[in-house]
């Protein structure tokens, strides 16, 4: 008899799950029935999201045409992320997503980020050697226009997406090929009074029984928690936000749009700015401990110059579930886990954990099951460490930028800073997830600990004096990447145009 795995809830997680649990039995020869039980009576809400690069490998591991992508779901590029006033008030720096040291020849035992350590001996900005810094500086798409009208790619590089979560959601449903789909709301399960384990759901349409359950219900957690009463770890403590203030501004006619996500510091939180095709999805996340929702709507409106009608206000507790797996039910996307969207970690994570699960843990023994939470926590732990770092700041212009100077920068963020007055942060300083899947590590760390002033100049220095001949390749490439670069960006396609030509 086949296996069945019961997806709850569509969206981009359940939609993901669906997916890449139907190529992992193919590529496995495993006879299983994936099943999506979503509801047409919970509406999706058309919030704008961020992605990674890791999404667009996605797409292209499955064959998916990246331009009907766009066009579809009123996509854009993105390349990274802006951050405005996070380390003083008028202060900017940008997060590229592409690495450079990726084209590059690995320089022996050379730390694979020798070219940031030699920007920031030299005092150059770590985004100079970036592509896909000078095309979000000139609001540019990542290709050009070759002689026959046809694009060609500026890079090997994956840039990453902005899009509408509702319209990504139905279109990951509309290739996700045979699945079956059954509409209906779930209100309970049927449990194995031995076991503890979900034998069915109880929906208005009639039990459905499983042998696996995704739980991708969001901030319900419908079986994580509401059945199998998971307990919740909260990261109060290190990230200081608890609330979000979601709200869609209009893209004016013939505006540029800008292929880089906005997180902009505001005086209890930051607002983010997500743009579509047709609008910025945007909103302000902050601290309640320190601005009422009419305060915070007053603030916005003040930054932003204009009114604004917010779509709600959300109360939230950042954190994530103890364990992602328990009995026999896997916690996925926001059942799982909530950071603030600050570097898109929800749809990656989800990607990554689906990997990781499809890849190693099937055979869903008890090992399988302590080895996968195990690998979950650790990458939330991780995500929620990393989004820390972007608070060590220079300012303390407001009560929340005290509170977060003397309170919310936790154990790891201060102990990684300063192992770093000591030396540069290094591959070797991270411990790689399971199969190497793409995780937060030094590539990302280094344009914003450059961005906020935090690494050590001369430590950088001692480390290329130490090899004269390594600073001599790292000066020789990074003066051949900003020129080769700084030619090329102005001829990409306007991004804009680009879109518009889809």
């Amino acid at each position: 008899m086949s296996e069945r795995f019961v997806i709850v809830g569509g969206g981009t997680a359940g939609w993901l799950a669906a997916l890449m649990l139907r190529d992992a039995f193919k590529r496995q020869k495993r006879d299983a029935v994936v099943i999506v039980v979503e509801s047409s009576k919970i509406p999706a809400i058309g919030v704008g999201e961020g992605t990674t690069a890791v999404f667009r490998q996605m797409l292209k591991y499955f064959d998916l045409d990246e331009f009907a992508f766009l066009k579809d779901t009123e996509a854009t590029i993105k390349f990274g992320i802006r951050h405005r006033d996070w380390r003083r008030l008028r202060h900017s720096y940008d997060g590229p997503i592409d690495d450079p040291h990726l084209v590059l020849e690995q320089q022996g035992a050379a730390p694979q980020s020798y070219l940031d350590i030699f920007s920031v001996a030299a005092g150059r900005p770590v985004k100079d050697t970036h592509l896909f810094g000078y095309l979000l500086d000139q609001h540019k798409a990542p290709w050009a226009w070759k002689p026959d009208g046809t694009p060609v790619a500026m890079s090997p590089f994956h840039h990453a997406f902005h899009f509408d979560q509702a319209l990504a959601g139905k279109w990951l449903r509309k290739h996700a090929k045979g699945v079956e789909t059954i509409d209906a709301q779930v209100s309970g399960a049927r449990r194995d009074v031995e076991t503890g384990d979900i034998e069915a759901l109880i929906t208005g349409a009639g039990e459905v029984e499983g042998d696996f359950f995704i739980d991708c219900t969001g901030f319900r957690k419908s079986l994580i928690t509401g059945v199998l009463g998971g307990a919740w770890v909260s990261y109060r403590n290190i990230l200081p936000v608890n609330r979000a203030m979601p709200f869609w501004v209009d893209l004016k006619d013939g505006e540029e749009i800008p292929p880089f996500t906005l997180a902009w510091a505001q005086g209890s939180g930051w607002l983010w700015s997500i743009p579509t095709q047709t609008r910025y999805g945007m909103g302000y996340v902050y601290s309640d401990e320190f601005l009422t929702p009419g305060k915070a709507k007053e603030e916005i409106e003040v930054a932003l110059g204009h009114a604004i009608e917010p779509r709600n206000d959300l109360r939230f507790d950042i954190g994530r579930q103890k364990d992602a797996w328990i009995n026999n039910c896997l916690a996925l996307g926001l059942s799982s886990s909530f950071l603030e969207p600050l570097e898109a970690t929800s749809i990656h994570g989800s990607v990554v954990q689906l990997m990781v699960f499809t890849n190693y843990h099937l055979n869903r023994t008890p090992e399988d099951r302590n080895a996968y939470n195990a690998f979950a926590a650790r990458q939330v732990d991780d995500f929620r460490d990393f989004i820390n770092m972007h608070y060590v700041s220079e300012r303390r212009d407001t009560p929340f930028w005290k509170h977060v100077a003397e309170k919310n920068i936790g154990a790891p963020a201060k102990e990684r800073l300063e192992r770093w007055q000591g030396k540069m942060p290094e591959y070797s300083d991270f411990e790689p997830l399971p199969g190497r899947f793409a995780h937060t590590e030094q590539q990302l760390y280094y344009p914003v600990l450059d961005g906020l002033g935090l690494l050590n100049r001369g430590v950088a220095q001692r480390h290329m004096e130490r090899s004269p001949e390594l600073r001599k390749k790292a000066k020789t490439a990074a003066d051949s990447l900003t020129a080769e670069y700084r030619s090329s960006a102005p001829k990409a396609i306007g991004h804009r145009a680009f879109l518009q030509s889809l």
